[in-house]
């Protein structure tokens, strides 16, 4: 099971802390970097918010091994035909690192913020479907893409130049949904990425992920399953419970949210247990992009 670090890029982030953390995650053993593609904060205060796609370049050029991408990137405000775009061409640069995490969109300030129609849900998921559709066509097409939805349209289209991964960069599709969620992993994605899960429940939806690629015809290891995680670190438990505190949360209420919290033994006993699960990657949402000492002592315990 590979352990990768998530950040909320929404949250403060800037180009030094971007850079350090990039430097950090690849020296350290992690397995890759991943970050939330948002334009502010659901609550204020608004804080710095490094553009994704231009971050995601620059990392793809001064990394070497680790994976990155969004967490994810809606379809609700990046129309699909420039995130092909731009997703080819950044994974063309990282030499097939690159993993395109693509949602549907969720949260409400940033839409009406920056005048960008969220949707109802069942509408929103309906355009979701139609981004997914003319993503994956135009990486796996070498003919123009024609396509006429009700949210978006191609009409002789191409994806030019031509992905130099066969198919492009793996497409992950983030989210707990049964129904459409996982419907859509099956039809269009690499990876399913759970958020925020406990151990019990992602190992219920994978069995459910199974027999929906079985009705499909497809393998079960045709399609990656990692899940985002929140993490509360400390070196002792006077530093975790600090933590804890700050969130008005017991430690047990933050491990049924889907976290995991402690010590460093205490986690890397967690992780163990997420093992069972089958789930292949955990990405440890890391929320203090300030503390390359705790990620760096962390890294030691766990990895």
């Amino acid at each position: 099971m590979d352990i990768a670090i998530m950040i909320e890029g929404q949250d403060g982030l800037t180009w030094p802390r971007w850079q350090n953390l990039a430097r950090a995650v690849e020296e350290l053993g992690f397995s890759g970097l991943f970050r939330s593609d948002h334009f502010t904060n659901g609550r204020p205060p608004d804080k710095d918010s490094l553009e994704l796609w231009v971050s995601l370049t620059w990392l793809a050029s001064h990394t070497k091994r680790i994976e990155f991408g969004p967490l994810v990137s809606p379809v609700s405000f990046r129309h699909p035909a420039f995130t092909a775009r731009m997703a080819s061409a950044v994974d063309d640069l990282s030499g097939g690192r690159l993993v395109l995490g693509l949602g549907a969109g969720w949260q409400v300030r940033e839409h009406e913020m920056y005048g960008f129609d969220l949707l109802e849900p069942g509408p929103r998921f309906d355009r979701f479907e139609e981004g997914l559709e003319i993503i994956t066509r135009l990486f796996h097409e070498d003919q123009p893409v024609t396509y006429e939805g009700h949210y978006f349209q191609l009409r002789g289209a191409s994806l030019l130049p031509r992905p130099t991964r066969t198919g492009g960069p793996l497409i992950a599709i983030g989210g707990n949904g049964v129904n459409r969620t996982l419907a859509y992993v099956v039809r269009y994605a690499s990876e399913w990425n759970a958020v925020y899960i406990p151990a019990e429940r992602l190992l219920e939806l994978n069995k459910k992920l199974d027999g929906l690629l079985d009705q499909a015809g497809r393998s079960h290891a045709s399609v990656r399953r990692s899940a985002m995680l929140g993490c509360i670190y400390g070196r002792t438990m006077d530093q975790v419970n600090d933590k804890l505190a700050e969130r008005n949360l017991t430690f047990d209420e933050f491990r049924q949210l889907g976290g995991v919290v402690g010590t460093g033994d205490q986690i890397h006993q967690q992780l163990v247990e997420l093992h069972g699960t089958d789930v292949q990657r955990v990405m440890l949402q890391w929320l203090d992009l300030d503390d390359l000492k705790g990620l760096d002592t962390l890294a030691k315990e766990i990895l």
